[in-house]
């Protein structure tokens, strides 16, 4: 019986060495519970009749998406020109911030839907040969929304992109405001009229002379049908009654070279007195910039989907 106190007194001790060494950092504390994970599907197909082919897309489901049976709020997310429908999972790895943000409760559960746009801005092009836009109207959001469990409503609906998803963003968002709740535009393609009327050469033939048509014969003014689909241009043009129906957000790097037209956007909405908020943070036009700015692109959405 006389050990006891003995045994005790050596267990607190003992207690309180590990306690010390695991403050100093020297024994690693248990690990932390991760969040939980969403589903991501990649390699998901939609027949269109309006482009004559099929259009591929990736979903992000919410961790409780399978064990409920509620309906949810979706992001349409477009990536950036070179890449397709898995540029956000592989290299944004949107999912894992999702995951993360969702169990913080920064975000709503939310499906988030990646199609793949090509090299189209998301647009139909001049001509109407290719007709993205169209499809995404008529036939995309439809097909998601009876395929999957969405809210289908406007409310319930934003749309987000990087670069040349970024244009396509602003883009759909504006000429469909009926559409969208918000807007959350990252690094966007975007281009003042006279910058894009100065555009010339093998480039610009290239890349966009299919999309917007040739340029006028009238040195440095963009092509009539740039004008009808260009951000800054429909800033500039809507009915602000239009305009105010979308939340926007715009947000870009102090060293990427689209910095000028994405201050031109801004400023734009500052002299028409149109609601949004304007980040410049320091990065240029890389994955680590928008991979850190994500979370609070889809925190701003979200925010369109509480009342």
């Amino acid at each position: 019986m006389k050990k006891l106190p003995l045994i005790i007194g050596l267990t607190l001790a003992i207690s309180a060495a590990f306690t010390a060494v695991l403050a100093a950092g020297l024994v690693a504390a248990p690990p932390q519970a991760s969040a939980a994970q969403g589903q991501v599907t990649e390699g998901l197909k939609l027949s269109s009749s309006i482009l004559g082919r099929d259009v591929n897309f990736a979903v992000y489901l919410p961790p409780d998406y399978a064990t409920s049976a509620r309906r949810y709020p979706v992001v349409y997310l477009l990536h950036g020109l070179t890449d397709n429908e898995s540029g956000w999972i592989q290299f944004g790895e949107v999912h894992l911030a999702a995951d993360r943000a969702i169990a913080a409760r920064e975000i709503p559960p939310m499906i988030i839907v990646m199609p793949d746009g090509g090299a189209t801005f998301y647009i139909n092009d001049y001509q109407g040969k290719i007709r993205w836009e169209d499809m995404f109207v008529q036939e995309f959001i439809p097909f998601i929304d009876a395929n999957y469990r969405t809210r289908p409503d406007r409310q319930y609906r934003g749309i987000s992109g990087l670069s040349m998803g970024g244009w396509g963003s602003l883009t759909l968002s504006m000429r469909h405001t009926d559409l969208f709740a918000a807007c959350a535009a990252f690094s966007a393609a975007v281009w003042t009229e006279k910058d894009a009327g100065a555009m010339e050469g093998p480039q610009y033939e290239r890349m966009f002379a299919p999309l917007f048509g040739p340029h006028p014969a009238e040195k440095g003014q963009p092509s009539p049908y740039f004008k009808k689909v260009n951000p800054v241009s429909l800033a500039g043009s809507l009915p602000d009654k239009e305009l105010k129906k979308v939340r926007y957000y715009i947000d870009c790097g102090d060293d990427d070279f689209l910095i000028q037209g994405n201050c031109a956007l801004h400023l734009v909405f500052v002299e028409r007195k149109i609601p949004h908020e304007f980040r410049v943070r320091d990065g240029s036009h890389a994955w680590i910039y928008w991979r850190t700015g994500i979370v609070d692109g889809l925190k701003f959405i979200g925010q369109s989907f509480h009342r």
